[in-house]
């Protein structure tokens, strides 16, 4: 992926919305520090300056001006700098005692500048002026110092929130890089895809995050289709090779009713043999567009309660004759009643009836078949047993492939479509299916998730 797309990454985007956003909320907090701040320095300050009022106010004891006087005087001489400034004026006029002079300043509270009390720096005094006696005392404080403070405060939020900014960007850009890279994985996943690559999956970090769990859906995904694909590949060609011999044969019919058309003779045995041929093609198809509506969900609108107890015991009523026609004994053993799961009863009858049927179908004679329902707390559990020759392990996994059967010359009868239709019932009804031996013979079971009313 090019660098050129970080800016326009959302991963990007979304690092540098949250950098301003936690910014801002810090310069907000920031000004409200630094106004709190300002203001306990202001309050300390005021009363900083009150405390030496009322110091210097107490020395005027017994009507004694003097002592006044030497108190601000004492003050001024100590306040070389001029940080602190004092001023004892009496009702004339005249500066009595103090190092500034007089401004006439106004009662209580004020901020002046120093150049007006003919101060060498450039500061602001906070100034408070009372009277004493009818002398107006003044007492103030240079803010030079509360000053620094709060540029050394706003000089350090300034800093603090350039160094927070460039570390956000430098976040998200970072960021932005990681996550570009694994869904670069997953758009480099997808390209092998669309090349024909149907094995390709979106490497899994294991961080167990968003992108992982996205991840693991593409690939279920994938491997859903690349099986769809396979079976389709497979399907096209099962379907080529099993239609060929009976194409083969109704042609080799056809040919034969005019040859001997031609020669006078009567052809209805041919027409006969060629018309059978014509059915059992079309069963097939009909057996796989069966197959490809139950798959699309198109029977689900028709679901409704269903006793799988009661589809059993009426498949038992018709197939038992069945099979002991064939030599063989079918037994049903059925749990506790009412059996309920929501699904096709149609469907379902044809689900079962095909299992017993492959079974009848596959066993010889002297074979016991047993169809059994069972269920817990959750789920309940249908299965279809005999003692048969049973198949191969290796072969459990295609039996439900279509058109697939074990006999590779074909020369049974049965279009290799049962079982897929039973699988394709299954999967509609959330059901799963399984495949085991049971030494001698083959088991297969059903196990439907209970209905909860």
């Amino acid at each position: 992926m090019r660098r050129d797309n970080i800016l326009r990454s959302t991963s990007f985007r979304l690092a540098l919305i949250f950098s301003l956003m936690f910014i801002s909320a810090f310069m907000v907090t920031g000004l409200i520090i630094y106004q709190l701040v300002k203001w306990e320095f202001q309050q300390r300050q005021d009363q900083t300056i009150q405390e030496t009022f009322a110091v210097i106010a107490a020395a005027y004891g017994d009507q004694d001006i003097q002592d006044l006087l030497v108190t601000v005087e004492t003050y001024s001489r100590a306040s070389n700098d001029r940080q602190r400034v004092f001023s004892l004026v009496d009702p004339s006029g005249k500066v009595l005692a103090g190092n500034i002079p007089n401004l006439k300043f106004p009662e209580g509270w004020s901020d002046v500048d120093g150049d007006k009390m003919q101060l060498p720096e450039h500061q602001q005094y906070r100034i408070f002026s009372g009277t004493v006696d009818g002398n107006r005392l003044t007492v103030g404080l240079s803010q030079r110092e509360t000053k620094n403070i709060e540029a050394i405060m706003l000089q350090s939020f300034g800093w603090a929130s350039i160094i927070v900014l460039l570390l956000a960007i430098c976040g998200g850009v970072l960021i932005a890089l990681r996550v570009q890279r694994r869904f670069g994985a997953v758009r480099t996943t997808m390209e092998h895809v669309a090349r024909g690559n149907l094995g390709a999956r979106v490497p899994i970090v294991g961080r167990g995050d968003d992108v992982d769990l996205l991840s693991h859906d593409i690939n279920d995904a994938l491997a859903r289709l690349a099986a769809t694909v396979d079976g389709m590949r497979q399907v096209s060609t099962d379907i080529a090779h099993d239609l060929k011999s009976p194409l083969n044969r109704l042609k080799m019919t056809v040919d034969e009713a005019l040859a001997k058309q031609a020669s006078g003779m009567t052809v209805i045995q041919e027409l006969e043999a060629a018309s059978s041929e014509a059915d059992r093609i079309n069963e097939t198809f009909e057996a796989l567009l069966r197959i490809a509506q139950i798959e699309a969900g198109a029977r689900k609108s028709r679901f409704g309660k269903v006793d799988l107890g009661d589809v059993l015991q009426s498949l038992d009523d018709i197939y038992s004759s069945v099979a002991e026609d064939n030599g063989q004994r079918l037994k049903t053993n059925i749990g506790k009643p009412n059996e309920v799961i929501l699904g096709d009863r149609e469907l379902l009858t044809q689900m079962y009836a095909n299992l017993i049927e492959n079974a009848i179908r596959h066993c010889p004679a002297g074979t016991d078949i047993v169809v059994r329902c069972e269920a817990d707390a959750d789920t309940i559990t249908t299965s279809v047993e005999d003692n048969g020759p049973g198949i191969p392990e290796r072969e459990h996994g295609n039996i439900f492939r279509r058109l697939y059967r074990l006999e590779k010359s074909r020369t049974s009868p049965g279009s290799g479509l049962g079982l897929s239709l039973v699988k394709a019932i299954t999967d509609l009804h959330g059901a799963g299916i399984l495949v085991e031996n049971s030494r001698p013979g083959l088991r297969i079971r059903v196990i439907f998730p209970r209905f909860v009313q």
